[in-house]
């Protein structure tokens, strides 16, 4: 065994196994919700393949290229079945799973149809909401107490007779919910300890999001949170002192899925080959629940700040000012109702070459959001519920792949490659395991064997 082996299965972690059942606990029953649990349930019937779940349809290499291993990465550790999962969530309206399917229209009605009593079986709790901060939607299926903390303590319960009724041993939370309309409040003293928070919650501190309440809820409660959204809901150090406090991982922010998909995957090719970037105009168009509600300023706000913050860190124009020092970065979002839940995006992208030649790349994709946003929820839930199984607790950085704005430690920069991302996952996954990272610097393949 050699120094580097020595190295990394040092770092190898005791993982319970996955016994028993899972509850998926959903804030939000809208388009991305009930697509994934539509989806699972057609998967679990053999009607459908999980296309764009990293868990279920990955391999992922172990060992040299001369003599490589590609188990499927559910096979390779120990992560919860499908057919293990049970799902319940909060919605301000209240339509039953199959109601809310229907009508966000990503799924056709022959295709729902199959699985049509497990989704009405599913009907959302009322939820925490507070119109001040999603301006563009009302519902009537609403919780209401006396302050935030109190508001909290019902979603508990909540939580407690789901886990119960289903009999339940786990559960894992993942914000599915409306975008909040963006704060710039991240040193306010309310959220920079835990006592100080939940004073500010009993104390009804205006400030404070309902999402950020539903983290507290989860966390408190020991169940690991992830954050679909711009919002701030784990950001805080607040929070993160909660989850290393109760042993939580937790993750966010923003699920990456269309156009800043696209991004993590171009910007870092343009960057590899040393190609100047001019400016990069973004634009989309969608007509679902979230661009309703990004039709609101103050909403797309929240939203700009994390898909505007992926090219920085990956082009890192401190280190070449002479290529990326002065790009031009735009991005609009626009509400189009025809269009529901294809949402469409055009990238206009100016870049610069050899001697400073001026050449254009232009991206046009057709994407469905949530299509694209269900495998990635599934796959958050199903690694977070590894990481607390592992031991591990606090900002779980190596799901950074998942998100427009990865949440990292305070005194780092996040990585937005798409590819830097991968390899911190996949390398994240054979360290708990007791197996060697992959760098893939080949020095020791250039030699015939022999």
């Amino acid at each position: 065994m050699n120094e580097t082996g020595d190295k990394y299965r040092g770092l190898m972690k005791k993982i319970e196994l996955p016994k028993g059942k899972l509850g998926v606990l959903l804030p939000g029953m809208g388009a991305v919700s009930s697509t994934l649990i539509a989806g699972v349930f057609l998967v679990n019937a053999g009607h459908s393949k999980p296309i764009g779940s990293v868990t279920q349809m990955s391999r992922i290499r172990l060992g040299k290229r001369d003599n490589p291993q590609y188990p499927f990465i559910k096979d390779f550790v120990p992560l919860a079945g499908l057919t293990d999962i049970e799902f319940g969530g909060w919605d301000i309206y209240e339509d039953n799973c199959y109601q809310a399917a229907l009508t966000c229209g990503v799924i056709d009605k022959q295709e729902l149809d199959l699985v049509k009593e497990q989704l009405e079986a599913i009907k959302p709790w009322s939820a925490v909401f507070d119109p001040a901060f999603v301006r563009n939607l009302t519902g009537t299926n609403i919780k209401s107490a006396p302050n935030k903390m109190a508001l909290a303590e019902l979603l508990m319960q909540d939580i407690e007779t789901f886990k119960k009724e289903k009999g339940l041993d786990r559960l894992v939370m993942c914000w599915c919910g409306s975008t909040e309309v963006y704060q710039d409040v991240m040193d306010h003293e309310a959220f920079q300890t835990l006592p100080a928070f939940e004073s500010a919650l009993k104390n009804n501190l205006a400030l404070i999001p309902p999402s950020m309440i539903y983290a507290y809820a989860a966390i408190k409660m020991g169940i690991p949170f992830a954050n679909g959204s711009p919002n701030l809901n784990v950001d805080i150090p607040a929070m993160v002192e909660l989850s290393i406090k109760n042993n939580v991982p937790i993750g966010g922010k923003d699920f990456k899925t269309g156009q800043t998909l696209m991004k993590t995957i171009v910007a870092p090719g343009l960057k590899a080959r040393m190609l100047g970037l001019d400016g990069w105009f973004s634009s989309n168009i969608l007509g679902n629940r979230d661009g309703e509600v990004l039709d609101d300023p103050d909403s797309f706000r929240s939203k700009e700040v994390t898909k505007g913050s992926v090219l920085e860190s990956i082009l890192q124009d401190d280190l070449y000012p002479d290529l990326y020092g002065d790009y031009y970065h735009k991005i609009r979002i626009e509400y189009y109702p025809p269009r529901g839940d294809a949402k469409e995006g055009w990238d206009n992208i100016d870049i610069k070459g050899w001697l400073g030649q001026k050449m254009q790349l232009k991206i046009n994709f057709l994407c469905r959001d949530s299509i694209l946003a269900a495998p990635v929820v599934l796959d958050l839930v199903l690694f977070l519920d590894l990481a607390q199984r592992a031991g591990m607790r606090g900002v779980q950085e190596w799901l950074s792949f998942y998100f427009k704005s990865p949440q990292c430690r305070p005194d780092l920069k996040p990585v937005n490659s798409l590819f830097d991302q991968d390899d911190k996952l996949r390398n994240t996954l054979r360290i708990i395991m007791g197996e060697e990272v992959i760098d893939h610097s080949g020095l020791n393949y250039y030699e015939n064997k022999g």
